[in-house]
């Protein structure tokens, strides 16, 4: 039933005619179902909750096919309100609780951050922050010890790391001259970063296992990853700050709310029970 009324929308209708241009308002009327009017207020409350796209169509298609809507939803309404079942009753009241909250939650999100608040938080996250150290490494993978010391000597004997990597190597960075790129602590497995963090720059490790077989590691540098500009991360302070805001208010709200939670022995599983509903 939902998808039929929504369906609705995009339908082109006649609009009645209304007053003067200058003259209209939210409570003008532009149609009365049994009695029952609806405004310009309710058109425009309409289209301030359609996704997007749908707010992007033109004004007199939006304006019909919505005003074709309320008026399906009045008449049917007016039908349905005269037998309310308590399972419905609930329902709207469990709509407009979360309609409210919901509206008041936007509301709060949306208020102005302002310039002060954001460089307080990027200061925060940010600016004491340590420079944190990145390294890059190829490495040549093999299936054994003797193999990785074999190729360790080719290596000092002036053998080039890339042919041998892409010779040699079981790896899929084999091809690429053994490349892995950067990679800060955390990226790789721990035996291989401990070995990575003992080198030098040029430096070549003794063989390292791990898991994946083992390993011959060439540092070719490293280099210092400074903390990003405020304009990079802008976007992500601000919905960190709008998402603290939020979280704030709730937790003020409720704990200043009247809140009385019985202790009653109760079956979490009465929630599938439709039945009740019905009694």
């Amino acid at each position: 039933m939902k998808r039929l009324l929504a369906s609705a929308a995009v339908i082109a209708f006649a609009a009645m005619p209304l007053a003067a241009q200058d003259e209209v308002g939210a409570d003008t009327v532009v149609a009365t179902v049994n009695g029952n009017e609806i405004t310009v207020g309710h058109l425009i409350a309409m289209r301030q909750m359609l996704p997007e796209q749908y707010q992007q169509l033109p004004a007199e298609v939006l304006f019909d096919g919505m005003l074709e809507q309320l008026v399906q939803q009045q008449a049917i309404a007016d039908v349905a309100a005269a037998d309310i079942s308590l399972a419905t009753e609930l329902g709207l009241e469990n709509e407009r609780r979360a309609f409210l909250a919901a509206s008041f939650i936007d509301a709060v999100a949306m208020e102005e951050i302002s310039d002060e608040e954001l460089q307080a938080e990027y200061d925060a996250q940010f600016a004491s922050a340590d420079a944190v150290e990145e390294f890059n490494a190829s490495h040549i993978l093999v299936e054994t010890q003797e193999e990785a010391q074999a190729i360790i000597d080719e290596l000092a004997a002036g053998a080039d790391f890339a042919e041998l990597a892409a010779e040699r190597s079981i790896g899929p960075s084999g091809p690429n001259g053994g490349q892995l790129g950067w990679f800060t602590a955390g990226m790789m497995v721990p035996t291989f970063e401990s070995a990575v963090f003992e080198l030098e720059p040029g430096e070549i490790s003794v063989p390292v296992e791990t898991q994946f077989g083992w390993h011959v590691i060439l540092l070719n540098e490293t280099r210092a990853q400074e903390p990003p500009a405020l304009d990079e991360v802008r976007a992500d302070l601000i919905e960190g700050l709008r998402r603290a805001r939020v979280e704030a208010r709730i937790e003020e709200l409720v704990a200043s709310a009247e809140i009385d939670r019985p202790e009653l022995d109760i079956d979490p599983a009465v929630i599938a029970n439709d039945a009740l509903l019905t009694e």
